[in-house]
């Protein structure tokens, strides 16, 4: 199994997930702007939509969108496996939370928006991760166990830092939490982020 990912991208998410996950797998940096792999294939020919993260399967499937990919994740490892259908469907429900309106919200940070549009953003932002931040279950987004879902809204809570945004409630604690597991330590050193 291959994962394509770009440093602090949001597939540090599924990054960290496979880790914690206990599974198998080869990381296989993409330059997002010449959309070539660290080995020099074309991505386009891998993922036609041409960003990250995807991975491929042993059998050549490949995989996209990082919240069917957390999903599929999860569903391959007790670690992060839902202890039930409502727990799953509320696991869904927080990674397409995630995808459609907090990571989206970062728009024109990446984009180079102007710098009202950069701040209606972090107001966004801020306001998105608050919504998450008033239902937390726990140490973790459901309780006393990580879940995928939380490795996607690390990833959103170390963009918001970098951007100076102020985290809401208990947001910065579990930013703080994720960034002490050694599956997210791992897949930041893999990726550069953190000193080997």
């Amino acid at each position: 199994m291959k994962l394509y990912y770009s440093p602090g991208a949001c597939s540090l998410a599924d990054h960290a997930a496979l880790h914690e996950a206990g599974l198998s797998f080869e990381h296989v940096r993409v330059d997002l702007k010449t959309k070539r792999t660290e080995h020099g294939d074309d991505y386009a020919a891998i993922n036609p939509k041409g960003y990250v993260p995807a991975i491929e399967l042993d059998d050549g499937t490949v995989l996209t969108e990082n919240a069917a990919l957390l999903d599929w994740i999860a569903d391959q490892s007790d670690a992060l496996r839902p202890a039930d259908a409502l727990a799953r469907t509320r696991r869904l429900e927080a990674l397409a939370y995630i995808s459609g309106e907090v990571h989206k919200a970062f728009g024109p940070f990446f984009r180079g928006g102007s710098d009202e549009e950069k701040k209606a953003a972090g107001e966004l932002v801020v306001r998105k991760l608050g919504y998450l931040a008033e239902r937390m279950e726990g140490p973790f987004l459901f309780g006393d166990r990580v879940s995928a879902a939380d490795f996607y809204l690390f990833v959103m809570l170390l963009w918001a830092t970098r951007q100076k945004l102020d985290l809401p409630g208990p947001l910065p604690a579990l930013r703080d939490r994720m960034m002490a597991l050694e599956s997210v330590r791992t897949a930041m050193r893999h990726e550069g982020l953190l000193a080997a």
